[in-house]
């Protein structure tokens, strides 16, 4: 097999574990929900089908016993309880195991990993069909019983003859007895055609025959032995009512290729070619006769009259109908969806981003050149760049839903371990980010959801008393919120104690000041490294490693955490991430004789200061811009640029949560399309900076670190000023700070 198939292979079982693992999740809530149970029968059905065709054994052994479970509780044999959920979930992850080392072409098993297997099925044998032999219990070196020979009942054939069968030389006995060499038969003779004496004609075949017969042989061989005899006979042949679970079976085993109906029937050897072509021969008669009476049902379906002359059951047809439909909504599938490597994406978004500087350099010469009809020409390109901008980017945009999903089985699985009875609830599941945000959240994500069920949430007794629910509830949310995007981690539980914060942080000799300290800078404190307030060490957490690892990996992705809880009603941690990491729409202003760019929604509004202001606000750390405290940074000072001061200046109001701030600039410059690089190795931990860009000119610009900024200009205000103003409650007087008209 080539290495793209076993590629495609492993990336359709991780598709398939996935959707295990999230169906056995809901199905403990939703034990009656047929859906689920056929999904996930279907789901390893499928994996030791493929497995088979690569020679996984492992795979298909160990699959096999989960598979007969499944198949027990699909007819109702077995019930759905919690305990069947929870060794099927560590089934699944045996499975993922042995699917990963099959990849890795390790098909021989390690002592660890065999006596795990083992277990596994040990734990599913009370699930299983008490009269079944349950692998590993005689031999720990096989997972199934490979000497299992199934059992067929016996072959049906129906032998109706025509009256002239003799008279042609045939003699239905001899049918008879050549079957009898063939294997054990038993015949029934029918009489209900037989007329009276008087009018038999002793040269006329009156009778029929039910026959019995039991051999190793298939339908072909069968249908051979009439073969003279099919112009003056209707033979009908049924298989072993055995044999129909086996044509199923075969019927999913068939390659997954647009087929008739008929073919599938065929291919599985449910019918025969000769069984086909007197159905099809049936269908054309009955089709020609609806035509010439104009009247009566157009379609006359060839499922239907296999069943009607008894050549197939209809279950077999059944089977194969939904093999058909399976392949074309698979088919329909492929063809709007088509799996591209993230590498070549990744290199497309590079490209995209290089055309936007080439169309910014021509745009600005275009300017300078002054003629109209290259402007416009530059203008319809311009559009046309964005367009092709948003729908590249958009190409990188997925849905959080999938990591929010994978959360069903940790919160399970840290609830048991604690003790605890936790629910997760998911919402804004349909929220779109950057794919490369999507797979750096996960580990943060991961942190939170762990201290909220060990932290946060309280036990049954403890919520009892405070009069809560004894079932906690933690909360996964996303939205979008001013080109942001924001992920809420909540929690119900006992929320967070400013007081132990403040009594830790003193012992750990942290320089606190208690009174002036608002509860969200308390809060803030638990992202320290090396901080907890937990008094014993559990696996979960309590060594204060994690929660600074969450905030340095979302600072890593530009984004920001926020923490806001009440005492004896919970907790919610807010991340607030860009959407996209590639290229943003920015706005260019201009301080000395440097460019920065800010990501334009951030921009709340820009305001020009005139000479008088600009002294009055020289000395200041904030203003009153209509009766709200607005801290500011200039830039000029931030960056050290001593290049000659401007006489007029502007204030860039920017928004980042529930915080404004303002930058102090010397030029607006105007919207501008910006391609972010990164900064190298040695300019990385440069605060209040998240990366350059290529200018249309060639020059490069500073894109601005937002929320680190915003978080300077609010500290050095606060520092300035101390805690007399807080931004949820008072407002400046007229003469505490000067007023923008």
């Amino acid at each position: 097999m080539g290495d793209s198939a076993v590629e495609s292979f492993e990336h359709e079982a991780s598709e398939l574990l996935n959707l295990m693992e999230e169906s056995l999740l809901r199905l403990e809530n939703e034990p009656d929900d047929d859906t689920l149970i056929n999904a996930i029968f279907r789901a390893a059905h499928t994996i030791k089908g493929t497995g088979g065709v690569f020679g996984f054994d492992n795979i298909v052994e160990f699959t096999h016993i989960v598979e007969n479970v499944l198949d027990r509780v699909r007819v109702g044999d077995t019930q759905i309880e919690s305990n069947l959920i929870a060794v099927l979930l560590s089934c699944r992850d045996h499975m993922g195991v042995l699917v990963q080392l099959a990849i890795n072409g390790d098909q021989e098993l390690s002592d660890e990993i065999r006596q795990e297997g083992v277990s596994l099925i040990t734990q599913l044998s009370p699930f299983l069909d008490p009269h079944a032999t349950i692998a590993g219990q005689a031999d720990d070196s096989n997972l199934i019983d490979k000497g299992h020979s199934e059992v067929f009942d016996n072959w049906h054939i129906s032998m109706h003859f025509d009256r002239e069968v003799l008279q042609n030389g045939m003699d239905p006995i001899s049918f008879i007895r050549y079957l009898r060499r063939m294997g054990e038969v038993s015949v029934t003779t029918l009489y209900g055609e037989l007329p009276s004496l008087k009018i038999t004609e002793p040269e006329h075949c009156y009778l029929s025959f039910e026959v019995n017969f039991e051999g190793e042989v298939d339908c072909q061989q069968l249908e051979s032995v009439f073969e003279f005899v099919k112009e003056m006979s209707d033979i009908h042949i049924l298989p072993p009512t055995s044999k129909y679970d086996l044509f199923a079976e075969m019927i999913e085993q068939l390659p997954d290729e647009e087929m008739r109906l008929s073919e599938i029937l065929v291919k599985c050897g449910a019918v025969t070619d000769a069984e086909l072509q007197e159905v099809l021969l049936k269908q054309s008669q009955l089709l020609s006769d609806v035509l010439s009476q104009a009247s009566g049902e157009m379609e006359i379906k060839i499922g239907q009259l296999l069943v009607d002359k008894h050549v197939v059951k209809q279950s077999v047809v059944d089977a194969a109908l939904a093999k058909q439909e399976r392949i074309m909504d698979q088919t329909k599938s492929a063809n709007r969806v088509i799996r591209v490597d993230a590498s070549k994406l990744d290199k497309l978004i590079n490209l995209v981003g290089e055309l936007v500087i080439a169309g910014a350099s021509s745009n600005l010469l275009a300017h300078k050149l002054g003629d109209e009809k290259l402007l416009e020409s530059m203008s319809s390109v311009g559009r046309l760049v964005d367009d092709i901008r948003d729908n590249a980017l958009n190409l990188r945009m997925v849905q959080i839903g999938e990591t929010f999903t994978r959360f069903q089985r940790v919160v399970r699985d840290v609830s048991k371990e604690l003790g605890k009875s936790i629910k997760l609830e998911i919402s804004g599941a349909d929220t779109e980010l950057d794919k490369t945000v999507v797979e750096r959240i996960g580990d943060p994500l991961m942190h939170l959801v762990r201290n909220s069920m060990d932290h946060g949430i309280e036990s049954a007794d403890e919520r009892r008393i405070a009069g809560k629910s004894e079932q906690g509830i933690l909360k996964l949310n996303a939205f979008h919120d001013s080109g942001s995007i924001v992920i809420e981690v909540t929690d119900d539980g006992r929320g967070l104690s400013r007081e132990k914060i403040l009594a830790k942080a003193k012992e750990r000799g942290m320089n606190v000041d208690e009174v002036n300290m608002s509860d969200n800078d308390v809060y803030h404190l638990i992202f320290e490294a090396g901080f907890s307030t937990v008094e014993q060490v559990t696996n979960l957490s309590g060594r204060g490693v994690g929660m600074d690892v969450v905030r340095r990996n979302i600072e890593a992705l530009r984004g920001a955490v926020d923490i806001d809880s009440k005492l004896g009603e919970g907790t919610t941690v807010s991340i607030r991430l860009p959407l996209t990491l590639a290229i943003i729409d920015g706005f260019l202003v201009g301080v000395g004789g440097s460019s920065y760019v800010i990501p334009l929604d951030t921009i709340h509004e820009c305001i020009e200061l005139n000479a008088e202001e600009q002294k009055e606000v020289a000395v200041q750390s904030y203003i009153n811009l209509r009766g709200e405290v607005l801290p500011f940074l200039r830039l000029r000072e931030f960056f050290n640029d001593r290049n000659s001061e401007v006489n007029r200046e502007n204030i860039v109001v920017v928004q980042f949560g529930n915080q404004k701030a303002g930058f102090v600039v010397d030029e607006l410059l105007g919207e501008f399309q910006t391609v972010i690089k990164p900064m190298g190795k040695i300019l990385q931990k440069l605060k209040g900076i998240s990366g350059a860009t290529i200018l249309g000119t060639g020059d490069v610009a500073v894109i601005l670190d937002v929320p680190n900024l915003v978080q300077r200009a609010t500290e050095q205000a606060e520092k300035m000023y101390g805690r007399m103003h807080r931004a949820d409650s008072s407002k400046p007087s007229n003469d505490e700070a000067p007023i923008l008209h």
